[in-house]
């Protein structure tokens, strides 16, 4: 379950960064806009970073002698 949550935050991550970039080569784009997507991209960078922290720590958990 919790691989399957990874992933959908990554897509969405990935659909972020996309309309983020679309927004910075738009010249009519408003402060509202550009706003709303900071706030989404410093979501999805808070959950890759979770994620990669998770996976560090299970990565360290398989390599310990039992």
């Amino acid at each position: 379950m919790a691989d399957e949550m990874e992933r959908t935050q990554m897509r969405m991550a990935v659909e972020v960064q996309e309309y983020a970039h679309a927004l910075t080569e738009d010249p009519d784009v408003t402060v509202l806009e550009l706003r709303f997507v900071a706030t989404r991209l410093s979501e999805c960078l808070t959950d890759a970073l979770r994620i990669a922290e998770s996976r560090g720590g299970r990565l360290e958990r398989k390599r310990m002698p039992e």
